[in-house]
């Protein structure tokens, strides 16, 4: 894909909807050139805020629509700043389940310009539904209480510790932000819900025995809009371990008011018996805390208490240090 990126952030008021921009920002920042937001956005990525004319001026090569709201819908309110865009000189490059081209006359647009609009959400063709079968290697798989509470950054910070004990692992994207960060992976949540974990098979095949695949992934058990994106990748990908994602605070899932959201002990439990069916000897190695929202004090004694309470390692792999470690030790044993 065309390379640095302009992260456009539209007209976002909830910032767990601007987690493809903040992902970028946080793995991949040496792709990203600033952000161009709208009038009425609440949330920043904290980089310089530039016009795609300025981007492009600075080395930018595409406008990066950094949003990934419910139904992963384009507004038209946003079509003139595309457009500027692609005025200015730069692609669109897009994760949204709408296509571009949707957009009144922008492929046109596009077109005359000689600019692409790069739709990241395309499944491959050729999808198989799940064997079942049992492969080598090794798989690691982050499940959550909830949706956009760091499932993608959980399998970023293990994959990356994993390499850095010098194991042989990959992280497996299964997301749009997920895929431009990593280069590659499966839309998960754009396949049809027969091929889900047959998609699933695909990105984690077979491997050497001490190989890891860390598998990001895709909504919660529990969330009554994804769960079914979540049942099949955890099928499919048949994970040895997984590591349950969690947000302290947090009281209803995410864009659905009325639904409370899990308790960790429920979502282990779930997990680990849906996930039984396709590998018996699946297990939960600890917990990982979302803590963005707390002070290093508070989330500490938080985290050292819910250890205790669980009888497991609980960390937040953001803020690193020994409760990290004792995670990573305990998805390795």
């Amino acid at each position: 894909m065309p390379q640095p990126y302009l992260l456009f952030l539209g007209d976002t008021t909830e910032r767990g909807y601007a987690k493809t921009a903040l992902g970028l920002r946080d793995w991949a920042p040496e792709k990203c050139v600033g952000e161009y937001v709208l009038p009425g956005a609440t949330v920043s990525t904290g980089l310089e805020r530039l016009t795609p004319a300025e981007a492009q001026a600075r080395g930018a090569r595409a406008l990066l629509i950094g949003v990934a709201n419910s139904g992963g819908v384009i507004s038209e309110s946003w079509l003139p700043a595309l457009v500027e865009a692609l005025e200015a000189g730069l692609d669109i490059v897009s994760g949204m389940h709408m296509r571009l081209a949707e957009l009144p006359g922008l492929a046109d647009l596009a077109g005359r310009l000689e600019r692409q609009l790069i739709d990241v959400r395309h499944p491959p063709r050729g999808l198989s539904v799940g064997s079942g079968r049992k492969r080598s290697g090794m798989r690691l798989l982050t499940v959550g209480t909830d949706c956009a509470l760091g499932k993608k950054y959980t399998a970023l910070a293990i994959a990356r510790a994993f390499a850095a004990r010098g194991l042989d692992a990959d992280f497996r994207a299964t997301g749009q932000t997920g895929i431009m960060i990593a280069g590659g992976g499966i839309p998960m949540d754009a396949v049809v819900s027969d091929f889900e974990a047959g998609a699933a098979e695909a990105i984690s095949p077979d491997a050497e025995p001490g190989h890891w695949d860390v598998i990001e992934g895709q909504g919660s058990l529990f969330h009554p809009s994804y769960a079914a994106v979540s049942l099949g990748l955890l099928h499919g990908s048949q994970p040895d371990v997984i590591v349950v994602c969690h947000q302290p605070g947090r009281t209803e899932v995410m864009g659905r008011p009325g639904y409370a959201l899990p308790s960790i002990e429920e979502t282990i439990d779930l997990n680990l018996r849906l996930g039984g069916r396709t590998n018996p000897a699946i297990r939960c190695a600890g917990v990982s805390f979302n803590t963005a929202h707390m002070d290093a004090e508070e989330a500490a004694a938080l985290m050292a208490a819910e250890s205790a309470r669980l009888g497991m390692p609980v960390a937040d792999p953001i803020r690193g240090g020994d409760a990290f470690d004792r995670l990573v030790d305990a998805c390795l044993a």
